[in-house]
């Protein structure tokens, strides 16, 4: 499994030719000069992508994107689930030009934020009042901060099966690359576990009246069973709990709404993000009046809480932008379409994975409109190994997928064009698993964001 070993190269259909990844990777060293990781955002990192195909990208338009060499791609990334409509959608970029030409940022509130405010809340229908950021790590961190405020205590409570909730330190901290945060800020982050009312109940019970939040996904890999939001619901009310869903993935994806409107289950709080401004920069935190007010002028029962207050928290274009996809999600199907094309995509992809009998070693999964894959070995062992080696195999055939993202702009031709290229990369990885990986894998494998070390 490494560059100096003598793979097999397998040949790429012909309607498709090899890439060339000369000039990304002479990018590289550039990018990790002046950049700590060479990326912005530890999940775009070289270490997430096999070690001589890690793309740069110069551009992209609906569902596709070009490289810095030329190569044209199928994504299915879509900004780490942000961009929902597709890359560069007309009318978003619009309304964002548009307004951009009338200033982007005040000294005093602009119309345009009461505007996209109160449609936010007729269209979600998610809370009583919302207040604007840059980035869900900011919302989900102002939940938790109101929830403390509201309880007068301390400790959270996070679903230890969903991956992501803030760079903040009472996520990172429970993470294994948790360098940097005092060990008093980790110890206030407690773990329950997604599907299991019980490990919530122990948490309440070994942490009586400290407890300030219960944070979760609605839904993410696995559906919820039943009863069981109904029950975190329940329980998170009978013992003072502010109940928090981060809704930042789900959101205009899943359900205008996000899970909550999937399952009808009301959180007292919620964070959204990503497909709210089709790659824009814009999140939002909604919720119950009592808790949101805490950051407001109004009320005087309680201390003041400094909620969210950015200088760049009320830019015009991400407004715009905001509002043209809340205008977009009224007139036309975009979540059908999600949910058609993507269980379109699921059914190509677990009949390709038939194929090949790899039932076992590559699972698919996940909501049609947001789905995953796994990666195991022959032992049936989740392995960054072969997790390389697909993303190897499906770049060399023009698809860039850390995920199967499905996207507004991803038509039928488009995913079944998309399944036969997997289709083609399985059967590498077939071969890999009968004659060995080393045979056919260039480079080191890819690793886990959430590790201590390098």
């Amino acid at each position: 499994m490494n560059s100096s070993s003598n793979p097999v190269v397998t040949p790429v259909s012909r309607s498709h030719a090899e890439p060339s990844f000369a000039a990304s990777k002479a990018l590289q060293e550039r990018f990790h000069a002046v950049i700590p990781g060479g990326s912005h955002t530890y999940a775009k990192g070289d270490d997430q992508f096999p070690e001589h195909m890690a793309p740069y990208i110069e551009r992209g338009e609906g569902c596709r994107v070009w490289d810095v060499d030329g190569n044209e791609f199928i994504e299915y990334g879509m900004g780490l689930r942000s961009v929902t409509l597709g890359h560069a959608y007309a009318p978003v970029v619009l309304a964002a030009q548009a307004e951009m030409t009338r200033g982007v940022n005040f000294g005093r509130p602009a119309t345009l934020e009461l505007a996209t405010a109160e449609e936010f809340l007729d269209l979600t229908q998610a809370g009583d009042m919302v207040k604007f950021t840059k980035n869900g790590s900011d919302a989900t961190s102002a939940a938790v901060k109101l929830a403390r405020a509201y309880t007068g205590r301390d400790l959270i409570a996070v679903c230890a099966d969903h991956p992501f909730f803030s760079v903040d330190d009472w996520f990172i901290g429970t993470t294994a690359i948790s360098a940097g945060i005092p060990q008093a800020v980790r110890e206030q982050s407690l773990h329950f576990r997604y599907n299991d009312i019980a490990s919530l109940e122990a948490l309440f019970a070994a942490h009586p009246n400290k407890i300030a939040a219960a944070i979760m996904e609605v839904e993410r890999d696995m559906p919820p069973l039943p009863g069981y939001l109904q029950a975190v619901r329940e329980l998170c009310t009978q013992h003072g709990v502010v109940l928090i869903f981060d809704e930042i993935v789900a959101g205009f994806r899943s359900h205008i709404s996000g899970g909550q409107g999937v399952h009808g289950v009301r959180p007292d709080l919620s964070a959204f993000g990503k497909a709210l401004g089709n790659g824009f920069s814009i999140a939002a935190l909604t919720g119950r009046r009592e808790l949101m007010e805490l950051g407001g002028l109004r009320q005087k029962d309680r201390d003041r809480v400094f909620l969210l207050s950015t200088t760049y928290g009320a830019e015009s274009h991400s407004f715009a932008a905001a509002r043209a996809v809340m205008q977009i999600y009224r007139q036309e199907p975009v979540i059908a379409h999600l949910n058609e094309q993507g269980e379109r995509l699921r059914q190509g992809l677990l009949a390709a994975v038939r194929d090949h009998s790899l039932e076992e070693n590559v699972p698919i999964f996940g909501q049609s409109c947001c789905l995953f894959y796994g990666s195991r070995d022959a032992q049936g062992q989740p392995s960054q190994a072969f997790r390389t080696l697909f993303l190897q195999e499906t770049l060399r055939r023009g698809l860039l997928l850390p995920s199967f993202v499905i996207s507004y702009s991803h038509t039928p031709a488009v995913v079944d064009t998309t399944v036969e290229r997997v289709h083609e990369a399985l059967g590498v990885y077939r071969r890999a698993l009968d004659e060995g990986i080393d045979k056919y894998l260039v480079g080191r494998p890819v690793q886990s964001v959430y590790r201590a070390r390098n």
